[in-house]
């Protein structure tokens, strides 16, 4: 491999990229939030819309594939325009800090940082070997963890100190959307194949013809709308004095951010060598219970040991899945077809994560948050059980001839 080739200039500029998208990655688990609350002391709905802002951005992805092969750009200058548009959105509310544009711009920003998923991913595959993507994904992803750990200790620090230089932030979120796709630019890749449709949803029709796929979606549905009512009332969890916690913003990052990400620190090269050669369904069922776990940790004991038990699980749960859901599709779509794969996952990732979020702070009102918490251990586990027949074609890769009748019918 030369100094030269595509994968060691992707890589080199994902690493460039992983501080950056660390320092992004804070602003949806816990800084957007904590300053919805604690800030402009938002209500529900206000704060379910930012919590389910990437989520949104998600659910845009195949109209966002369609019109980059429309334009005939390459991948990364896709990628790169939407860096850009998120860099207006958060800089825009803090130049005006009112709660309703500091939700749209929140809902904008995360709904960049998500949309452009699916070409990054095609990137990927297009310049990385198939037995190296979880590698060098990985390694980047040290850089990115690392980044989210420092941030999210320095700026808890900041608004613990004076929540008010909450706009501070979205300033430093903007100029990191900038900076992101500046290097985004910069990648070789490639425009994404013409399939002469311009459906976005032209993409449905592989969960129709591929079983492998379709039944692994069903079960992603199943695991990811569990995973995804929790994981934004962790927040809401430490921050809102009606469950007794009432932390102040440092302690927060520390549970939410700070911890999981020392974990993601050391265990993500461990998951990347892991996803290029363990079996993928079994590296998914171990992931889920992961997250079961740490759920059951860190909602249904409210002391401190509980939840930095439940922390630690999620950033062994978190490390594990980052791989998982960013490269699983490369394993199994045509090469040429990636982006497509990843925008129906991502698609279906974004349903249930505007609706589980939303879901989550109503159900929170009626149900204590113990008990939603097993609900959702519950989802996760059937969601494993589900996964247990597909174990034999988790060897498979995209380059495998499918067995006959086995996963596209």
């Amino acid at each position: 491999m030369t100094d030269h080739s595509p994968a060691v200039i992707t890589y080199r500029i994902e690493k460039f990229r992983a501080a950056a998208v660390g320092i992004l990655e804070t602003a949806g688990s816990t800084f957007l939030l904590l300053i919805a609350v604690r800030a402009f002391e938002a209500g529900a709905t206000e704060k379910a819309l930012i919590a389910a802002g990437g989520n949104i951005g998600l659910l845009i992805t195949p109209l966002t594939v369609v019109i980059v092969e429309r334009l005939r750009w390459p991948a990364s200058r896709g990628a790169a325009a939407l860096a850009l548009l998120g860099a207006v959105a958060f800089v825009l509310p803090a130049l005006a800090p009112v709660l309703p544009l500091y939700v749209l711009g929140s809902v904008i920003g995360m709904t960049c940082a998500n949309g452009m998923i699916p070409l990054v991913t095609q990137i990927y595959q297009d310049n990385y070997a198939s037995d190296e993507r979880g590698r060098f994904y990985s390694r980047a992803t040290i850089i990115r963890v690392a980044a989210a750990a420092l941030f999210a200790e320095g700026a808890g620090r900041l608004l613990t100190e004076n929540i008010a230089l909450f706009r501070w932030l979205l300033v430093v979120f903007g100029v990191c959307f900038a900076f992101s796709a500046f290097w985004l630019a910069r990648i070789p890749s490639r425009p994404l194949a013409d399939l002469g449709s311009r459906n976005p949803l032209r993409g449905l029709k592989y969960v129709r013809d591929d079983r492998l796929f379709r039944n692994t979606l069903i079960v992603w549905m199943l695991m990811g709308f569990a995973n995804l009512m929790m994981m934004p009332l962790r927040v809401e969890y430490l921050a809102n004095p009606r469950y007794g916690l009432s932390l102040n913003a440092q302690s927060i990052a520390l549970m939410t951010s700070i911890i999981p990400s020392l974990v993601r620190l050391v265990l993500s090269p461990v998951w990347g060598w892991l996803f290029d050669r363990m079996n993928f369904f079994v590296l998914r069922i171990t992931v889920n219970m992961a997250f079961a776990i740490g759920i059951v940790a860190f909602f249904t004991g409210s002391s401190l040991p509980g939840l930095i038990a439940g922390s630690l699980v999620f950033g062994v749960a978190f490390s594990g899945g980052d791989v998982a859901w960013s490269l699983w599709v490369t394993k199994f779509a045509p090469p040429s077809r990636v982006a497509d794969y990843m925008s129906v996952h991502t698609f279906f990732t974004g349903l249930r994560g505007v609706v589980a979020p939303l879901l989550a702070f109503q159900l929170v009102s009626t149900l204590p948050i113990e008990a939603l918490g097993l609900i959702c251990f519950a989802m996760i586990t059937a969601a494993s059980a589900l996964l247990l027949p597909e174990v034999r074609h988790g060897n498979r890769t995209a380059d495998t001839p499918a067995p006959a009748g086995s996963l596209r019918r």
